[in-house]
């Protein structure tokens, strides 16, 4: 049942969908688990992956679709609604159908952009739990990443203190003399805290710690959160956080996790996250909600477990790549793919008239200001000109041997001439094309859709990686800067060269994936220019160790770790009523 989306809020769509939502004791009966295979969490459940996947090890996976979009404006282009919509097309047709997002972040859920669930009645349900935390994962990494940098820091103050006998005498421990100006990682809060980028930390006497500067950076952005989305199983999960590389000592060499004897308890605190949580869309297709990185500072993939776990599970897997092709799905090529051994069928463009225009020329598109006027009336001009943008997304994804199916995720402001101009682009650049209407009529508005997709998954490809694992780190940033981005090539600061010729030479560091960190707002590093640039080249002006994830992560421009708050957050808006509980002002 689709409801009235263009007069009713997402809020009371999901409340009237919520009254329906399947119990975990029916979603155990409806996807056919074993009752240890499920582990309710209140209305929700986690399923404990690795029971299905042992029972479920000789069955055959089912299509693994991948959703990707344009250059978004700040307001996002909906790939999480063109995700949902896909499952509830797909499941308007009769196909056993599921999918897997990622979990939205505290930071922009109370800043600007307001929570990630879908809109209309293309959502994932309940919204609130989605919104609010879900099942505890990204309080759980907090509390671990919190944990490693308490260890770090009060060994940095008890080594200061005590010579080696004391040391050893009343501890045991080696001393790891570590250099503090040398430490990789900050503390981690789910909150968009431009306060804490920069800090100073243990002022006082010497026993309040070790004075230092320090940092911040946002919860989804931690290398614990990288390390969910990739690992295969708890034991996997336990040996990255080992070799995190917390810091270099005052010789040059890293000192991890595993050397601060803290690896182990952090994934005490991490060991419930690594099962998926399972929700639904509004229309009630299983989706699994299973890590959140950032595609623009981290990998930008829900995980490969609920990945394996979908497969097993229904005959079409839809996935979701954080921001636009060049960067979400670059990762999900080149590094998710690599590591899972996945091969998609199929990866969806999604594409919006709004986006196009603004890459055409069009004013400056400002989060939580009132869009102008040529966004939302016809101006076959500013598509015209802003199909560029797309067409070179094509060719990214074609690049990897897929053919794309462009969804053209159509507001009820655009016209049949804009969206025809976007059909001729797509199909001239050798891409499927459909429009879909799922924000405002469901899976019954996704049914061309749905139709191009079943197509396509039929249709073989030729998926194939950009780089081999031979290729050394800055070779790698040179083709991916020329071949995704369109650069001219990179220019390098001093000390990332220097850093990325010490990572070249030394061998541990020859199989990591390159993780690049680049803003999601432009092809280029500059969030400011639109379209598809010409004539730049990409400054890399550091690169960041993740040696537990095994991530190198080359820095493009100014990009922060740690987002800001701007000056109308959505959290003004957010209430409770203290009678029932329930939550408003979320969506």
């Amino acid at each position: 049942m689709a409801y009235d989306a263009v007069n009713m809020a997402d809020w009371q769509i999901s409340e009237a969908a919520e009254e329906n939502m399947p119990t975990p004791e029916q979603w155990q009966e409806k996807l056919g688990l074993d009752k240890a295979e499920m582990l309710p969490m209140g209305r929700l459940a986690k399923i404990d992956f690795l029971k299905v996947i042992d029972r479920l090890k000789d069955k055959p996976d089912g299509k693994y679709i991948e959703v990707t979009a344009i250059t978004p404006t700040p307001l996002g282009e909906g790939k999480s609604t063109t995700s949902v919509g896909l499952m509830e097309g797909l499941g308007m047709r009769g196909k056993n159908v599921g999918g897997a997002l990622r979990q939205p972040s505290g930071g922009p859920t109370m800043n600007v952009k307001g929570t990630a669930a879908g809109g209309g009645n293309s959502l994932l349900i309940p919204m609130t739990e989605f919104s609010l935390g879900l099942t505890g994962d990204i309080n759980d990494i907090m509390n671990a990443h919190n944990l490693g940098m308490v260890a770090m820091t009060a060994r940095m103050q008890h080594e200061r203190n005590y010579n080696d006998e004391q040391l050893a005498r009343l501890t045991g421990m080696r001393r790891l003399d570590i250099d503090p100006t040398r430490v990789e990682m900050g503390w981690i809060i789910d909150f968009c805290a431009q306060a804490l980028r920069n800090i100073v930390i243990g002022m006082g006497g010497r026993f309040d710690g070790y004075t230092m500067q320090s940092k911040f950076g946002i919860a989804v952005g931690s290398e614990l959160m990288a390390i969910l989305a990739v690992a295969t199983d708890l034991a996997d999960l336990k040996d990255r956080i080992n070799k995190i590389t917390v810091a270099f000592d005052k010789s040059g060499k890293p000192v991890t996790c595993g050397d601060l004897e803290v690896g182990n308890a952090m994934a005490a605190f991490m060991r419930n996250t690594i099962n998926p949580t399972l929700m639904c869309t509004a229309e009630y297709q299983p989706c699994f909600v299973h890590a959140g990185p950032f595609a623009n500072i981290a990998v930008g993939q829900s995980s490969i477990i609920a990945d394996r776990v979908g497969l097993k599970l229904f005959d079409y897997h839809v996935t979701e790549s954080g921001f636009a092709a060049d960067i979400g799905f670059e990762k999900f090529w080149n590094v998710k793919c690599r590591f899972s051994g996945l091969k998609p069928h199929v990866s969806v463009l999604t594409s919006t008239i709004r986006a196009l225009k603004m890459h055409g020329g069009g004013p400056k598109v400002v989060a939580g200001k009132a869009l102008d006027d040529a966004y939302t009336k016809e101006n076959l001009g500013l598509v015209e000109k802003g199909v560029e943008n797309m067409v070179h997304m094509i060719g990214v994804i074609r690049k990897a041997g897929i053919n794309p199916v462009v969804c053209i995720n159509r507001f009820y402001t655009d016209t049949d001439a804009e969206c025809a101009i976007v059909r001729k682009a797509a199909e001239a650049a050798g891409a499927r094309c459909a429009e879909s209407k799922h924000w405002e009529k469901g899976g019954e508005g996704a049914l061309e859709f749905a139709d191009a997709v079943i197509d396509a998954c039929e249709e073989g490809n030729d998926f194939d990686f950009l780089y081999p694992l031979e290729m050394k780190l800055r070779d790698r940033v040179n083709k991916i800067a020329t071949e995704v981005y369109g650069a001219d090539g990179v220019d390098w600061a001093p000390e990332a060269n220097a850093k990325a010729e010490m990572l070249e030479n030394d061998p541990k560091y020859a199989d990591f994936a390159t993780m690049m960190v680049k803003t999601h707002l432009s092809l280029s590093h500059d969030p400011v220019v639109k379209g598809v640039p010409k004539g730049w080249r990409l400054p890399i002006r550091d690169v960041l160790i993740y040696s537990g994830a095994k991530f190198l992560c080359p820095c493009a421009g100014t990009i922060s770790l740690m987002p800001g708050t701007g000056s109308n957050p959505a959290f003004r808006r957010i209430d409770v009523d203290p009678a029932t509980g329930k939550v408003s002002g979320l969506f």
